[in-house]
């Protein structure tokens, strides 16, 4: 169960993800330097208007893909804050595939591989997770946040 995975955030604390029982979850990758980084301005948008309803935003940057994740935790913070406002967890750098992908990853994709293939592609990969702790839809990073509205809308 998701619930009994712990992480790391940005400052290198253990945290289970048992905090977040009974919240909606979008899990995502993401890196400072992507074409596709401009999406933390929609996923801020959500977050804005669905946290209140119990939506949260956890974001894994990853430098897996083209070095686009270069900086330490505090540069990808103070990018994330200072660019895009965002304000919502921004967890440990981490590796969403191969032998030193994360655990978190590791079960996303054992629960929504998509296709073809269980492994992450790129940055801003999403994962949407019910209230439950079940892992309900995998989104390409072409999906932008404000495509995914009416999923977290349902489950809101």
């Amino acid at each position: 169960m998701i619930y009994e995975i712990s992480v790391r955030d940005n400052q290198g604390r253990e945290m289970s993800l048992a905090d977040y029982k009974g919240k909606v979850l979008l899990i995502v990758n993401t890196a400072t330097g992507c074409g596709f980084t401009p999406q933390y301005k929609g996923l801020q948008a959500l977050y804005e208007k669905y946290r209140d309803r119990g939506l949260e935003i956890l974001d894994f940057p990853c430098n897996q893909f083209a070095n686009q994740a270069p900086g330490d935790n505090g540069e990808i913070q103070s990018f994330c804050t200072g660019r895009f406002g965002v304000s919502f967890k921004i967890f440990d750098k981490i590796e969403v595939n191969g032998p030193g992908e994360s655990p978190l990853f590791s079960y996303l994709k054992d629960k929504k591989g998509g296709f073809p293939g269980k492994n992450i592609k790129w940055n801003f990969t999403k994962f949407l997770v019910d209230r439950e702790g079940k892992v309900v839809r995998r989104f390409a990073p072409t999906v932008t946040p404000e495509k995914l509205e009416k999923y977290l809308a349902a489950l809101l």
